[in-house]
C-alpha cells in the first residue's frame, strides 16, 4: 500500500504568494515565454491528462511547438519565483484551485481571458467553478480544469453486516442529515466493535464549512471564522468525537490505510479524485466500495485552472489551445487518465464516463458525482482563507486525535486567528 497521490491539500500562507507576485509591476513582465513557435505549458503530476496533452501537441504542431513541462515539488513557489525573476515564465500556467485566491489580487500578471473571448464559453462550465477563476473586478485569469465534488464512500459488505442501508440510493436517502449520519456511525460501532465511520473529526469540520457559502474572510477583508457557520461546523465535529464515530488515526498514514483495507474504516467523505487514491492505496478492496451522496449537500475539495501569463507573446494561440484541451470531450478523457472530474456538465453523459466501475461493484459513479458537482454552493474565496482557517483545522484535529478540551481548543484557535489577522491587516 502507498500513501495517497494527493493526500491532504497542501496548506500555506496565501499572502506570501500575494507579496511575491506583488513585486511585479503591472505590465512589466519580460516576455520570456514563447519565442515564435515555442510555447511552454507548466503543470504538475496529475494536473492534466497525458493523452489529451499528446493530442494537443500533435493537433497544434503545424503552428506552434507546444512543450508541456511537468513541474515537481512546490509548484506554486516555483511559479511565483519564476514570475518574480521575470525569466523563463511559461506561456500557459496551471493554477491549483486551493491557491487561486492568492493569485487573484495579482490578476494583472495574467492575461484577462475575457479579452480573448472567454465569455462565449461560460455556459459550458459549472457556474461556481467559472466564478472561482475571476477576480473581484471581473478579471478572469483561470479557465476551469477540474473540480472535486465530495461524496460518501462506503464498503457495501460492512454496512450490510451492520444492518445499515447499503444500496447507494438508500444510503443517500437515509443518511441525508448529519444526525442520521452520526447515528449510522454509532450503530456501526455497536454492531462491529473497533469499526469507525470516519477517520477523524476534520472530515466533518472541513466539509461542513465547504458546504456553505462563506469561509473565513469576507470580501470586506473581515475575519468571519468566529461566526455561526464555522461554530456549527466545529460543534458537529465535536459531536462526532463525543459519539465515538471517529478514530484517532491520522489521514494518509499507513495505519489508516491498513484500517481501511481491514474494513475497520469502511467509510469516508472524500472528493471524486479519491477514487484513484483508493484504487492505488488499497487495491485489495476492489469491489467492496460504493458511492452515495454526502449528508445535507455536497461540498468541493480541489480542482484547478489554466491561465495565460503576461509573458506569452501569442495569447490568442495559447487561449485556443486551452479551450481545446478543456472542452467536454477532453475533460472526459482527463477523468479517465487522471481522475480529473470534469467542470463541463456535458461530459457527464459521455460513454466513457458511463462505464460500470468494477472497483465500486459495477456502480456508475458518475450518477453520484455528476449531480453533486452541479449542487456546489458558490462561496467567496479570500486570499487570507488558508492562513486564517489553518488554526481552526489544527485545533479541531487536536480535539479529535489528542483529546484536547473543545472549549480550550476553540479559544486557542481564536487567539491564533486574531494574531494572524492583525499581522495580515484583516479586521476582526
Amino acid at each position: 500500500m502507498r500513501l495517497s497521490r494527493r493526500g491532504l491539500l497542501r496548506a500555506g500562507l496565501a499572502p506570501a504568494a500575494a507579496t511575491a507576485l506583488g513585486g511585479l509591476a503591472s505590465g512589466c513582465a519580460v516576455p520570456t515565454g514563447s519565442t515564435g513557435r515555442n510555447m511552454v505549458l507548466w503543470y504538475w503530476d496529475g494536473g492534466l491528462g497525458d493523452t489529451v496533452l499528446k493530442r494537443a501537441e500533435a493537433r497544434y504542431g503545424g503552428s506552434v511547438d507546444l512543450r508541456p513541462i511537468k513541474i515537481g515539488g512546490y509548484y506554486r513557489s516555483k511559479l511565483i519565483t519564476t514570475m518574480t525573476g521575470r525569466a523563463h515564465i511559461p506561456d500557459i500556467a496551471g493554477l491549483k484551485g486551493e491557491d487561486m485566491a492568492s493569485y487573484l489580487p495579482n490578476a494583472d500578471q495574467f492575461v484577462d481571458l475575457r479579452t480573448l473571448g472567454a465569455e462565449k464559453y461560460r455556459a459550458q462550465y459549472l457556474s461556481w467553478k467559472w466564478d472561482q477563476g475571476t477576480a473581484d473586478d471581473g478579471t478572469m485569469i483561470g479557465f476551469p480544469i477540474d473540480c472535486g465534488p465530495v461524496a460518501h464512500y462506503y464498503q457495501y459488505g460492512v454496512f450490510q453486516k451492520a444492518g445499515l442501508p447499503h444500496e447507494p440510493d438508500d444510503v443517500s436517502r437515509e443518511l441525508n442529515t448529519w444526525d442520521r449520519f452520526f447515528a449510522a456511525g454509532e450503530q456501526l460501532r455497536k454492531r462491529i466493535p473497533g469499526t469507525y465511520l470516519l477517520t477523524d473529526v476534520n472530515a466533518v469540520f472541513e466539509n461542513v464549512v465547504q458546504q456553505g457559502s462563506r469561509r473565513y474572510v469576507d470580501k470586506d477583508r473581515h475575519f468571519i471564522g468566529d461566526q455561526d457557520h464555522v461554530r456549527q461546523a466545529w460543534a458537529l465535529a465535536v459531536e462526532a468525537k463525543r459519539r465515538k464515530i471517529v478514530s484517532d488515526l491520522v489521514t494518509g498514514t499507513p495505519d489508516q490505510l491498513s484500517a481501511i483495507q481491514d474494513g475497520k474504516l469502511p467509510s469516508q467523505l472524500n472528493a471524486s479524485w479519491a477514487t484513484n487514491d483508493l484504487k492505488s492505496g488499497v487495491p485489495k478492496t476492489k469491489g467492496r466500495w460504493r458511492v452515495a451522496q454526502m449528508p445535507v449537500r455536497p461540498s468541493n475539495s480541489g480542482g484547478s485552472f489554466l491561465s495565460v501569463t503576461k509573458a506569452c507573446r501569442e495569447p490568442e494561440q495559447a487561449f485556443q489551445i486551452i479551450t481545446w484541451i478543456l472542452n467536454a470531450a477532453n475533460q472526459a478523457q482527463g477523468f479517465v487518465d487522471a481522475g480529473l472530474f470534469p467542470s463541463t456538465p456535458a461530459s457527464y453523459g459521455l460513454g466513457q464516463l458511463r462505464e460500470p466501475d468494477p472497483f465500486f461493484g459495477g456502480q456508475v459513479t458518475m450518477d453520484v458525482f455528476g449531480p453533486a458537482a452541479q449542487r456546489i454552493a458558490v462561496a467567496y474565496n479570500s486570499p487570507y482563507d488558508i492562513a486564517l482557517g489553518q488554526p481552526l483545522k489544527d485545533e479541531i484535529k487536536n480535539v479529535g486525535v489528542l483529546g484536547k478540551d473543545p472549549k480550550k481548543a476553540w479559544s486557542d484557535a481564536m487567539s491564533k486567528c486574531r494574531r494572524i489577522a492583525q499581522h495580515l491587516g484583516v479586521s476582526h
